[in-house]
C-alpha cells in the first residue's frame, strides 16, 4: 500500500500516524493451517460418533420406558405453572362462581352449585386438622386456598380447597401412594376443615357439622385438592362418611341418603378438572 501523501497535501509532522477504519474482528482471524488427514483417524472419530449417537439413542428409549419425569415434556412447566397457580390465575377461574354437575348425584341426578364465600389464602394450619398437616409436611404447603358452596335448594353447603405443595413430581408420588397404599383417604382423623361465612347458607358449618370428606393427591401438579360437606341447617354428625363410603350402592346412612358423599366428590372434581385445565392451557401457551 503507497503511503505517500496526495501531492498538495500538508507534511504530516513527525511521529504522526494515518488511522484507518476497523475491520470486524470475524473476517480477519487467521484460519489455522489444516493438517492432511489421516484415514485411520478419520475412521476412528466416525466410529466414536455412532458410538455416543447410539448411546444417547439408548438413554433416551429408557427414559420413555420408565417413564422418568424428569425427562417427560413439560413436566418441570407444569410444576412451576402448577404451584403459583393460586395466585396467578383468577379466583373465578380457580372457583367459578357456579358449578355445573351434570349427573353428580345420587342416581345420576344432576346438580348445580353456587359459591357463596371464598376464604382468604393462608397458611394450611387454618384449613387441615394437625394430623392431616403432619400427614403432609413431606411435600411442604406453599399455600391453600378454599371457597365454599351450596346446592341449589342450600340444604347442603361444601368446602373445597387446593392446598399447592413445595414437592416436585416425585415427592407427590409418594405422597400419593401413601394415600392409597395405607387408605388414608378414608381416615376420619384427617378430615379437612370447613370454611364457614357470616351471613351465608354456611354461617353454622364448623368441624361438628362436617358429614362427607375426599382427599386427593395430584401428581401431574404440585396439588393436594379436598372438599368436605355437611347439612346447611348446623346439625352435628355423629359419624361422618368418607365420599366413597357414602356414594357405595345401597349405603342408608343420614350422610348417604342426603347425598353428602356426592357433593364433596362432585365439586372436588370439578374444581379439580378446572386446574389441570387452566395449567395445561397456561403451560402449552406459546411464549
Amino acid at each position: 500500500m503507497d503511503l505517500t501523501p496526495r501531492p498538495g497535501a500538508t507534511p504530516a509532522p513527525p511521529g504522526a500516524y494515518y488511522a484507518y477504519a476497523e475491520t470486524p474482528v470475524e473476517t480477519t482471524t487467521r484460519l489455522r493451517p489444516i493438517k492432511t488427514r489421516n484415514p485411520a483417524r478419520a475412521a476412528a472419530a466416525v466410529a466414536c460418533v455412532v458410538l455416543g449417537l447410539g448411546l444417547i439413542g439408548g438413554a433416551v428409549t429408557g427414559t420413555w420406558l420408565t417413564g422418568d419425569s424428569a425427562a417427560e415434556p413439560g413436566a418441570g412447566t407444569a410444576y412451576t405453572v402448577g404451584r403459583s397457580a393460586w395466585h396467578s390465575v383468577p379466583v373465578d377461574t380457580l372457583f367459578p362462581r357456579t358449578l355445573k354437575g351434570d349427573g353428580a348425584g345420587p342416581g345420576a341426578t344432576d346438580r348445580v352449585w353456587t359459591r357463596v364465600a371464598v376464604a382468604t389464602d393462608s397458611g394450611c394450619a387454618a384449613g387441615l386438622d394437625p394430623l392431616l398437616l403432619k400427614t403432609l409436611r413431606p411435600v411442604g404447603c406453599e399455600r391453600m386456598v378454599r371457597a365454599t358452596y351450596t346446592d341449589a335448594t342450600r340444604s347442603s353447603v361444601t368446602t373445597v380447597g387446593m392446598v399447592f405443595t413445595e414437592a416436585d413430581s416425585e415427592g407427590m408420588r409418594a405422597l400419593g401412594s401413601r394415600f392409597t397404599g395405607q387408605h388414608l383417604d378414608v381416615r376420619a382423623d384427617l378430615m379437612p376443615r370447613t370454611y364457614p361465612a357470616k351471613g351465608t347458607a354456611a354461617a353454622a358449618f364448623g368441624d361438628k357439622q362436617r358429614a362427607s370428606w375426599t382427599v386427593n393427591v395430584l401428581t401431574e401438579v404440585p396439588v393436594v385438592v379436598f372438599a368436605v360437606s355437611g347439612f346447611a341447617d348446623g346439625r352435628a354428625v355423629a359419624e361422618p362418611q368418607p365420599a366413597s363410603v357414602a356414594m357405595a350402592a345401597g349405603a342408608t346412612t343420614a350422610v348417604a341418603q342426603a347425598g353428602l358423599g356426592h357433593e364433596a366428590k362432585g365439586i372436588a372434581d370439578r374444581v379439580e378438572r378446572t386446574l389441570r385445565r387452566t395449567v395445561t392451557d397456561l403451560t402449552e401457551k406459546p411464549e
